[in-house]
């Protein structure tokens, strides 16, 4: 009898990095992503590997559905999957 195998769920930090990629395809979300946070491109390159900062760009997402729903049907996911993703991650907040 074959074993059934779960699909392989994503961690909060693969979720963020995609998402971060997802924003630098457009000039307009990441521009307004740089604005609100303050980082500058250099200060974004140098954080991604943080956790919380990955939690950080989950909650950018989470604050604007239209973001937070063009992202999930890009990425095939479920929004909340995307909220999930942000519990995993440190800072979050309930």
């Amino acid at each position: 009898m074959l074993k059934q195998t779960q699909p392989k769920r994503e961690d909060g930090g693969a979720i963020a990095l995609k998402l971060m990629a997802f924003l630098a395809a457009d000039s307009d979300q990441l521009g307004r992503f740089m604005a609100l946070s303050g980082l500058s491109p250099a200060d974004l390159r140098a954080n991604l590997p943080d956790p919380a900062f990955q939690g950080g760009v989950l909650d950018f997402a989470l604050s604007d559905e239209s973001l937070l729903l063009a992202f999930a049907a890009n990425e095939g996911l479920d929004p909340a999957a995307i909220m999930r993703a942000r519990a995993s991650l440190p800072g979050f907040a309930q």
